[in-house]
């Protein structure tokens, strides 16, 4: 094991205080939106943001993620085409309870977000790798680093002032054939990346209070 020296910036407590306050105001401020202009964003600007979430802590660490860009407005197309098919099986199929509590987020199986917006950010979760020789490398708490590293992607596109949506298609494995990606890679979520868009509407939500959410012991 080889250790390199670790640099750490240390804050007085008023100005702890005063970061941290700021960083909440930031996030607070974002929200997710379905409505996406079609107004480019510099490739930079995403490959910075994914960056920012490749240094996310993960089990042993193994990063076992992969983030498929996807530009290409013939597969945005097809994505959005499979992804709508999944959506109306879903759709006709679930309670009528849960399609009532998507309800006051607008949600439906129309999803024109998928071509609209100029960057799809599809992430992918390694459950295992391989060794050089081709033998398999196990990889730890896969789900759990997929998910912190995606918190970090997503704070990180509103920081640099994009708005972005989490989207779950209820059947996701035809992103693997439509991005040719390997079995040992699975779907963990769509980020969709851009500008909002003029008509944008977002749904009248509130967060849970402190109080509400943590637990002091």
């Amino acid at each position: 094991m080889e250790n390199i020296d670790f640099y750490f910036d240390e804050y007085s407590t008023v100005e702890m205080e005063k970061r941290s306050e700021e960083f909440y105001l930031e996030m607070k401020k974002r929200r997710s939106v379905r409505q996406f202009s079609d107004r480019p964003v510099p490739r930079k600007v995403i490959e910075n943001c994914i960056r920012t979430a490749g240094t996310a802590p993960s089990g042993a660490n193994m990063q076992p993620w992969t983030f498929v860009v996807v530009k290409n407005p013939q597969i945005k197309k097809q994505i959005r085409q499979e992804a709508e098919k999944a959506e109306r099986e879903f759709y006709s199929k679930k309670s009528s309870k849960w399609v009532e509590d998507l309800g006051p987020l607008g949600t439906n199986e129309n999803k024109p977000f998928l071509e609209a917006a100029p960057y799809l950010i599809v992430i992918f979760a390694q459950r295992y790798s391989f060794f050089p020789d081709g033998t398999k490398r196990n990889h730890y708490y896969v789900k759990e680093s997929v998910g912190i590293s995606t918190g970090l992607l997503i704070s990180a596109l509103h920081h640099a002032g994009l708005t972005c949506l989490t989207y779950t298609p209820s059947k996701m494995d035809f992103l693997n054939r439509a991005l040719s990606r390997p079995s040992n890679e699975k779907p963990f979520l769509i980020i969709v990346a851009g500008y909002p868009g003029r008509d944008v509407m977002i749904p009248k939500i509130e967060k849970k209070s402190l109080k509400e959410i943590v637990k002091f012991v």
